[in-house]
């Protein structure tokens, strides 16, 4: 059969490409058909399909470049999934922000669920990551899965492989491992400490200390906070997310002192606390 006709692609050969073209693309439905199946059974946890995601703010605040096969191991063509079971009575708002964050780098197909064990969540907690994805029905198309099962746990628990991994448990423990994604940690070991030690002590004083230990930390949050725009000096950084988020929780942000307050408003400006506020209400 010729290729050309008087100096034009023949129709019929033009015609046979469309076919082939709709044949292909029949068969990527196909296959992101299965992919969502064989998810499913890999994430017993879920019982039901909320609601799905993702876009974040526009706004970039980490811009460098971050190689998933170096962070999580050499990609074998499955979309990555990182699986998060929390209870809806304590919303892992950090995890919220980081999610906002991580749709900024790569390609999130995200996804919210409701297990059995838990009878009630409020609308907000279902709908916390987002509108669904346009393309959510093609799974090929994404970098990364981010699935939150609302359930009765008493710890926040997350797999990243659900065949293999150990969970890993507690808020903070979880957003240190989403944060390594942005390839935005400090490189000096110095402030790579202080960063863990603002993460502790929110967690320990802020979310689950008395009213004297949240009365320290808030003192230790304004004098730090006088003497740079974030808690590590001129850069945002996971500390300020997760102290921000704790001291939101905790309802501590109207009695904050001045400097406290002015890093929560530049956080809330930066857009990626948006997902939280709803949750406060």
């Amino acid at each position: 059969m010729p290729m050309y006709k008087n100096g034009e692609v023949d129709p019929a050969l033009k015609a046979l490409e469309e076919r082939q073209d709709e044949v292909l693309r029949r068969l990527y439905e196909l296959k992101a058909t299965v992919d969502g199946l064989a998810k499913t059974v890999t994430t017993p946890d879920a019982d039901l399909d909320a609601s799905t995601l993702s876009r974040g703010p526009a706004e970039a605040v980490f811009r460098g470049t971050a190689d998933l096969d170096s962070l999580l191991g050499k990609d074998l063509g499955a979309l990555r999934d990182i699986v998060i079971n929390a209870n809806p009575g304590h919303p892992p708002l950090s995890l919220l922000v980081l999610h906002a964050l991580l749709c900024q780098r790569y390609q999130v197909l995200s996804s919210v669920h409701v297990h059995s064990s838990v009878s009630v969540v409020p609308p907000p907690l279902l709908s916390c990551l987002g509108p669904r994805h346009i393309d959510s029905y093609v799974r090929q198309r994404f970098q990364l899965g981010f699935t939150l099962i609302w359930k009765d746990v008493s710890e926040l628990q997350m797999k990243f492989n659900t065949q293999s991994m150990c969970p890993i448990e507690g808020e903070a423990n979880v957003a240190r491992f989403l944060f390594r994604l942005l390839s935005a940690e400090p490189q000096d070991p110095v402030t790579v400490t202080q960063m863990d030690s603002w993460i502790d002590t929110a967690v320990f004083q802020l979310a689950e200390g008395g009213s004297k230990e949240q009365a320290v930390t808030l003192r230790s949050l304004n004098s730090a906070l006088g003497r740079s725009p974030w808690l590590l000096g001129q850069e945002f950084s996971l500390a300020d997310i997760v102290c921000a988020c704790c001291v939101l929780r905790a309802g501590l942000n109207t009695s904050a002192a001045a400097n406290v307050q002015r890093w929560l408003e530049s956080c809330q400006n930066l857009g990626h606390f948006d997902c939280v506020y709803p949750l406060l209400q």
